[in-house]
């Protein structure tokens, strides 16, 4: 292929296809072509034969992949770290630990790093955070997410995120769903990648580190016509059906935190109301000014209801608020004592979150709270407890209160 003296030669397919990719970001350089010899003479060829390359240039066959990017720069103070662009590794990396506290029903989520995140943006780079759902029932109750780290493939966030309320149970058959996500402002935020972890591989009180490639995400059922907040909806909905599928199981609404302790001095029972969790949201905004009221039957004279402060906006409220029942140990023994939680609304009657009883008639860590606080007197007990969508009857006809 000739030109007219004094011409730069346009550089051919054949030339370009020569070209070593590499795996990663590629750093920007001056002028692609300055790689290739010249055919002809030109301002930049010097007269150089059609085979000739510049002298300041090593031959591209012969030219390690370094020699392309140049000298990198860790973003963030994290090392860039090569590795494999292959189908289990094209998303990147993530690195966290996860630590099950059996004592006081907390999971620890530290999340550290990612690696080779999956170019997003029209720069070349991303705008990555992760967010974390308990499964089943992903809901914005227990979504917990990490900042933003900006303009990065290779991110540090050293984040600890932690839930509340998690039993044993939970760790038996629950399921983390960690996603990570890029964040764009001019429009939705983009997947980039997931990881899912049974809980069941954690030991209680020992830290599991993981380092995994991200997967993309698990395909629904829902029509590829959704937009992504309804087939998140279609998944929620998905997951909670199939946890009701089972004989006699009612919808959970949340974790609430009890202490009970029996004060032989005082004679009477106190309540403490320490907190709840993940309860679910009943306002149009995604979250609920959620409050609590106990009762205890049964009681002819209506005198015992308590009720505590309404937190607004939050589905993790904090109410650290005790109530004191005077009553004899032995007639405590009868009583059943109901907690019910509330989303307030003005002008409106309340809507019921969920609820729980603990009493000689409960069951399963109710029924074990409520006799270790008999048996146990002077000593302050705490507990979680699940929350669920069954109405206690004394609970419906305060609901206006």
């Amino acid at each position: 292929m000739r030109g007219r003296r004094g011409d730069r030669m346009a550089i051919n397919i054949q030339e370009h296809m020569a070209i070593n990719v590499c795996p990663g970001p590629i750093r920007p350089i001056r002028q692609i072509s300055d790689y290739f010899p010249r055919r002809g003479p030109g301002p930049e060829g010097g007269g150089r034969g059609c085979g000739e390359a510049p002298a300041h240039l090593a031959p591209l066959a012969l030219a390690p992949p370094a020699a392309l990017l140049g000298p990198t720069t860790p973003e963030d103070g994290a090392e860039v770290d090569s590795y494999d662009s292959d189908d289990t590794t094209a998303l990147g990396m993530l690195e966290f630990d996860l630590l099950y506290d059996q004592a006081s029903c907390t999971l620890h989520c530290s999340i550290l790093r990612a690696k080779g995140l999956k170019p997003m943006d029209f720069n070349g780079l991303a705008d990555p955070y992760v967010k974390l759902h308990l499964l089943p029932g992903a809901c914005k109750a227990n979504k917990l997410k990490t900042k933003t780290q900006r303009n990065t493939l290779n991110p540090v966030w050293n984040e600890d995120l932690m839930y509340s309320g998690i039993t044993d149970d939970d760790i038996t058959h629950k399921v983390l769903r960690i996603s990570v996500c890029d964040e764009d402002k001019l429009s939705h935020n983009e997947f980039i990648g997931e990881i899912r972890v049974p809980l069941r591989r954690l030991k209680p009180s020992q830290k599991k580190h993981f380092n995994i490639c991200l997967e993309r995400q698990v395909p629904l059922a829902s029509p590829s016509s959704m937009s992504a907040a309804l087939r998140g909806i279609s998944c929620y909905l998905k997951e909670l059906e199939q946890a009701e599928q089972g004989p006699g199981l009612l919808e959970e609404r949340g974790r609430i935190l009890l202490s009970l302790s029996y004060s032989s001095r005082r004679r009477g029972l106190l309540v403490g109301i320490i907190r709840c969790a993940h309860l679910a949201a009943m306002d149009v905004n995604g979250y609920s000014d959620p409050y609590v009221k106990t009762y205890l039957r049964p009681d002819v004279e209506k005198k015992s209801k308590h009720k505590t402060c309404v937190k607004k906006k939050t589905l993790n409220p904090e109410f650290n608020e005790e109530f004191f029942y005077e009553m004899e140990l032995s007639t405590l023994a009868t009583k059943t004592l109901e907690v019910t939680v509330w989303d307030y609304d003005i002008g409106k009657s309340n809507d019921f979150i969920g609820g729980v009883s603990l009493g000689p008639s409960a069951r399963g860590e109710a029924r074990k709270h409520w006799s270790d606080c008999l048996q146990q007197p002077d000593t302050a007990l705490e507990r979680w407890h699940t929350l669920t969508s069954e109405l206690p009857a004394a609970a419906g006809a305060l609901s206006l209160a």
